[in-house]
């Protein structure tokens, strides 16, 4: 290698910059991605780098920059898929840009106030450059609307709950006036696309699990579920869970079953779910009762969580892109921080920029036979 480096001990920027032949300063401009390096010596101040295997100190880059280049993420929801899937790309972005990601996970339904601010003060001693904040949860939103910090700002959270919008921006601009973006999932496109698909196979009469009420998704859901119906003259009975669990969803279709069973009442033709282990609940309910899929009943999920495609008949359901969700939650981070483009959002609602969902269509949805 042209070194006298002793073995094991990690090369610095004054080995490369003497192997390329230039200064320190210029290994560092070029490290950092500044233009006022000519493409020859970027080159081999490059192949330098590649030779030595040399790898820059964050430490030294943060003292230069004054920058810890640490973000701070506090998430909730840590059982469930989308937010696990969501934090793993947030983490690959940053990963990416030469940025740290330290993170706290709390419970989505039992964080207080004192708990959020006292989190967000121990990232503080950290130095972090900003935040980002997974709120599934209008508890952990409100808190983490009313938590003063000074650093930048990114929410990951759904677009309706028992705070609103609106409502949380306030009480954000009235506590200081750091830089502050949303970003969620289009929850109303995808059910408004559900809903289209309901009335094309012509089904009349429907019935919703919804999840629990402090969640935001399920909030977002439901609200999208109640109002687009009624657009399209589906009758419509809410089950409302207080959890997102399998086995709630069946022990509550059971109940219904059972009920229709004996009042010889007539089954809904579909069964729409605010998420896709209620659908397996349900499914399983049905299939007790010797209630074929679709052919008597249809049944949709949300989510396409992983073997939903394996389900017996495989699970119609919507399929909400997590990974581009935590990655453009980390490219708002970055250009809220000056280090990159603002993101191009194809649809914003209440100050949220929204992330596509797609319905993905297979054999547990049917044409109703009924008239």
């Amino acid at each position: 290698m042209g070194s006298n480096r002793s073995a094991g001990k990690r090369p610095s920027m004054f080995e490369v910059a003497k192997l390329a032949g230039v200064s320190h300063q210029t290994v560092s401009r070029v490290i950092n991605n500044s233009p006022d390096v000519s493409d020859a010596t970027r080159a081999k101040v490059q192949a330098a780098i590649k030779q030595l295997d040399y790898h820059p100190s964050n430490s030294a880059r943060a003292l230069a920059s004054r920058r810890s280049r640490t973000i701070g993420l506090i998430a909730g929801g840590m059982r469930f898929f989308g937010p696990i899937s969501a934090i793993s790309s947030i983490e690959t972005v940053a990963r990416q840009h030469g940025l740290f990601m330290s993170v706290m996970m709390v419970h989505e339904a039992l964080c207080t106030q004192r708990e959020f601010e006292e989190l967000c003060g121990t990232f503080n001693e950290q130095n972090v450059d900003a935040f980002i904040f997974l709120t599934p949860t209008d508890v952990m939103f409100e808190a983490a609307c009313r938590t003063q910090v000074s650093q930048p700002r990114v929410f990951v959270t759904s677009t309706h709950g028992a705070l609103g919008m609106s409502e949380g921006l306030r009480l954000i601009r009235s506590r200081n006036h750091g830089r502050v973006s949303m970003v969620g999932i289009d929850q109303w496109g995808a059910m408004a696309e559900i809903v289209r698909l309901l009335g094309e196979y012509g089904h009349r009469r429907a019935l919703y699990f919804a999840g629990p009420s402090e969640w935001r998704d399920a909030s977002t859901r439901l609200d999208a579920w109640v109002k687009l119906t009624r657009a399209k003259a589906i009758s419509s009975v809410t089950v409302r869970c207080e959890t997102w669990d399998s086995a709630e969803a069946y022990g509550r279709m059971n109940h219904l079953l059972d009920s229709i069973g004996q009042s010889g009442g007539a089954l809904p033709s579909v069964v729409v779910c605010a998420n896709d282990s209620q659908a397996v609940g349900v499914a399983r309910a049905l299939h007790e009762h010797d209630v074929r899929i679709p052919q008597d009943v249809s049944l949709v999920g949300f989510d396409d969580m992983p073997a939903m495609d394996n389900m017996y008949p495989p699970l119609t359901t919507v399929r909400p892109d997590f990974e581009q969700l935590g990655s453009v939650a980390m490219r708002e981070v970055l250009h809220l921080l000056g280090e990159g483009d603002e993101v191009a959002f194809a649809a914003s609602s209440h100050g949220v920029g929204l992330i596509p969902a797609k319905v993905i269509n297979r054999s547990s949805l049917g044409p109703t036979t009924r008239r």
